[in-house]
């Protein structure tokens, strides 16, 4: 009981601080659209309120002694002696401990339940994609349906998605502002996320890791559809007349800015494995159309 009051009234803080930044051009952060987004916002609200709890009393109580003990007020008492109080002693130390204490518990118990490593519980079988970053686009593979795309997501409201994230170039980072989650794609390493979108809708998606000259439009549309209009779009991917392999990648992986949205009805099922594979040992691999890796020299 206690711990939904908590939560409703950090929404309602979270709501009067979007209200506070009506003005903000950007407000995807503070509207969230998934359970992940939600308790990223709340957790924000909480750790602000909670610092604030002494930031305001110090600004108050500045500008009290600051009139209390002016030069002019000669009502004031003057004690050049004094050196010690008690009372003093207990707020100044005391406060801020239990608010140390707050805040740790606090990140310690949401640094575990926001692990972006950690599975979603959920009745509804989760998707998988596998997001790769390259200069300066995304391509996004869907293993379990066979197909991909270039700077479009689109996932069924309600499924958990089990993001696998890689880069083909420098070091990246992965975001989805509204559904919450940041995480980095770092060259021959894989990182993973958990996310789920709980409204339809079409958020933005972007790289939030400068990368280069063309890193302000790497950016990509994340459509949370219904699962019928999630079918839609894959059958419009399955209706594209391209396909994935390794020697069209190699094309797909050339930099390139505002790449635009690119369907391929079929993927190599090991393209994933072998952009990771191709950074072993130190040596950029190039990628055939067979399964040998050629170094180059």
């Amino acid at each position: 009981m206690k711990e939904k009051t908590l939560r409703g009234a950090m929404s309602s803080v979270a709501i009067g601080l979007v209200t506070l930044l009506s003005g903000c051009s950007n407000l995807d952060l503070l509207n969230p659209k998934g359970s992940v987004g939600v308790a990223e916002r709340d957790l924000i609200a909480t750790s602000t309120w909670a610092m604030l709890i002494v930031v305001i009393p110090v600004i108050a109580l500045t500008l009290l002694f600051a009139w209390r003990y002016r030069a002019s007020n000669k009502s004031a008492e003057y004690r050049p002696n004094w050196s010690h109080s008690t009372g003093i002693e207990i707020a100044v130390w005391t406060i801020p401990t239990l608010i140390i204490l707050f805040l740790g518990v606090l990140t310690w118990k949401s640094t575990h339940e926001l692990d972006p490593y950690r599975p979603l519980e959920s009745a509804v079988k989760p998707i998988n994609v596998e997001v790769v970053a390259l200069d300066w686009k995304w391509l996004f593979i869907y293993p379990d349906l066979g197909i991909a795309s270039v700077n479009q997501l689109a996932i069924p409201v309600g499924t958990p998605v089990n993001f696998n994230i890689t880069s083909d170039s420098v070091m990246n980072s992965f975001f989805i502002p509204q559904l919450g989650g940041q995480i980095y794609a770092m060259a021959g390493m894989q990182t993973k996320l958990h996310l789920i979108a709980d409204e339809a809708g079409d958020y933005a998606g972007e790289s939030a890791n400068f990368s280069g000259k063309g890193f302000s439009d790497m950016k990509f549309r994340a459509i949370a559809a219904s699962p019928a209009d999630f079918n839609a779009w894959v059958a419009k991917v399955r209706a594209s007349s391209d396909s994935l392999d390794m020697n069209r990648y190699n094309v797909v992986s050339q930099p390139g800015e505002k790449a635009p949205v690119t369907y391929f009805s079929s993927v190599d099922p090991k393209l994933f494995h072998n952009i990771i594979a191709r950074y072993n040992n130190g040596n950029v691999m190039d990628l055939k159309d067979d399964s040998n890796c050629k170094a180059k020299g």
